[in-house]
């Protein structure tokens, strides 16, 4: 056998146990284990943590996310559904996100509504559905009303891009005020 390079201490040594032997005694090897527990270690912690959260996890995360965003895109502005400024903001959704999954992340669905119509008044549809045809207009409410009849499944990837997605919106709209 031809001589190595010890990976730990860099010194030319012999393999004397096999052909795969990388470095030249047993405090080399332990210094080398723990050198690769330091780098190694956080990735693989990062990679198991990711394979432990689950789609229900980043569901949550995700309406949260988005929700976040609406709430600062409509800030300063009325009620959809009252028309008086909030005392309490809330992302109202026209469409409840439970049922209609197809536009629980559709920015036109959901804006912001005072706590009073949304959780006392189940989200005051009625006077909503007036100011959204106002905002929307005619034709994009239609178009809005037939995607809410699809149903929709998302994977774990669309969830993470949908939370990357609108933290990004937060932080300009952060860096704008």
């Amino acid at each position: 056998m031809k001589p190595k390079k010890c990976r730990s201490c860099g010194e030319l040594f012999l393999p004397t146990y096999m052909s795969t032997q990388v470095v030249c005694s047993v405090r080399c090897a332990i210094k080398n284990m723990d050198k690769t527990k330091r780098v190694e270690g956080p990735r693989r912690k990062k990679v198991l943590k990711d394979e432990l959260v689950t789609v229900q996890d980043l569901m949550k995360l995700a309406q949260q996310v988005f929700n976040k965003y609406i709430r600062l895109r409509d800030k300063g502005k009325p009620c959809i559904s009252c028309l008086k400024p909030p005392k309490k903001e809330n992302a109202g959704h026209f469409f409840s996100a439970g049922t209609h999954t197809a536009v629980r992340f559709d920015e036109r669905n959901v804006h912001l509504q005072c706590e009073h119509c949304n959780s006392f008044l189940s989200g005051n549809l009625l006077m909503y559905r007036e100011n959204l045809l106002g905002k929307l207009g005619y034709e994009e409410f239609e178009r809005l009303s037939a995607e809410a009849m699809k149903t929709r499944k998302y994977s774990r990837e669309e969830l993470k891009e949908i939370i990357a997605t609108y933290k990004e919106k937060i932080k300009q709209l952060t860096n704008k005020s």
